[in-house]
């Protein structure tokens, strides 16, 4: 990895922005994505998509589309000790909640946080009593001695609450250890491709953006595929890795490729649009894993707009998702930006009426 890709990687995992609270984010992608592309469009809620324009009014409009949150939590309630309850925004386990940093995000400002846990020193002869707690258990505490001090400093209901960590490489500099790769892998991916095609002319007309609020439920993409009109959509994000336990079978594996995800609750990977991926994968000589996920992404939602897309998701494995500390592969994120360049370079009208079935 060169030293501009690991000062994107770096910027863009550290950037913090849930669901909802995602402006911080968007500006800086959005200053990034303006040279890279001939037009700029925002939809309602946010997303923002560059366009690469082509002359051939018949040429395929090609969409890839990332997402800018990452999953945090909002303010519910500000107790009179000066600790706040919270909702979580986006999926997280309990179990990896508890004495983590955060920051509030407020009108006033922001602000360090940690979630709250027990002391060991106080569960000692409650062993029949323990219980793992839920995310309604855990209580945010920023020091602040009273409801009123909390007040005081702009903390209300509708805060936002979003991990801090540093993004840092492991000792072998295979891998990297940081926050939200789910899904700022997509957003540095993109970027990456479009520096990549700065001056290619590709065979369509290629869309590449972000959209926003995937993490509860996938909002984003319904307006930005109705904005963008699509032929053909990949989303591109990052899926939870199943390799650490020894068993035989799993899926998604470090270091084994970028994802083909043929199958998932709410997306079945089109017949013909996989013969194209496999094709363009093995033609590029790009390392690439099947895929069989119990989570969706955004093509689940993109498909279903206008008259139906042919939609997919793309990408890589990482280790522990939805947590401060995700672990992923360098190699893996180079075959995932090596696909996505590949396809946008042979995405064309032909391919497209292959894929469409014509």
């Amino acid at each position: 990895m060169n030293a501009k890709t690991w000062a994107r990687v770096q910027k863009y995992t550290e950037l913090q922005g849930t669901s909802g609270q995602e402006q911080t984010i968007r500006k800086a992608f959005r200053d990034e994505l303006l040279p890279l592309v001939d037009d700029i469009k925002q939809d309602g809620l946010g997303g923002v998509f560059g366009v690469k324009n082509n002359s051939d009014l018949h040429a395929p409009r090609v969409m890839f589309a990332a997402h800018m949150d990452e999953v945090g939590f909002i303010v519910t309630n500000v107790l009179p000790n000066g600790t706040l309850k919270v909702a979580a925004v986006g999926g997280w386990n309990p179990n990896v909640i508890s004495s983590q940093r955060f920051t509030l995000f407020t009108t006033n400002g922001a602000y360090p946080i940690v979630s709250s846990s027990v002391s060991p020193h106080l569960l000692r002869g409650r062993d029949s009593q323990i219980t793992l707690p839920t995310v309604d258990d855990i209580l945010f505490d920023a020091g602040f001695v009273d409801q009123a001090e909390a007040h005081a400093f702009g903390v209300f209901p509708g805060d936002f609450i979003v991990p801090e960590v540093a993004t840092i490489m492991t000792a072998n500099k295979k891998r990297v250890i940081s926050k939200a790769w789910d899904n700022r892998f997509g957003m540095v991916t993109i970027l990456e491709a479009l520096d990549a095609l700065k001056d290619v002319q590709t065979p369509n007309t290629l869309i590449m953006g972000a959209d926003v609020q995937e993490e509860v439920g996938l909002r984003g993409a319904h307006g930005a595929a109705n904005l963008m009109k699509p032929d053909v959509f990949f989303a591109i994000d990052s899926s939870a890795a199943d390799d650490v336990n020894g068993s035989v079978g799993r899926q998604g594996i470090l270091d084994q490729g970028t994802l083909l995800r043929v199958f998932d609750p709410t997306v079945v990977l089109p017949l013909r649009l996989k013969e194209f991926l496999l094709s363009t994968a093995e033609d590029n000589h790009i390392p690439y894993q099947y895929f069989v996920s119990k989570g969706g992404t955004d093509a689940a939602a993109a498909q279903s707009e206008r008259t139906g897309i042919p939609s997919v998701a793309l990408g890589v494995a990482s280790r522990y998702i939805h947590t401060h500390q995700t672990i992923w592969s360098i190699s893996d994120f180079e075959a995932a930006k090596d696909f996505v360049i590949a396809i946008a370079k042979n995405l064309d009208e032909t391919n497209l009426k292959t894929i469409l079935g014509d």
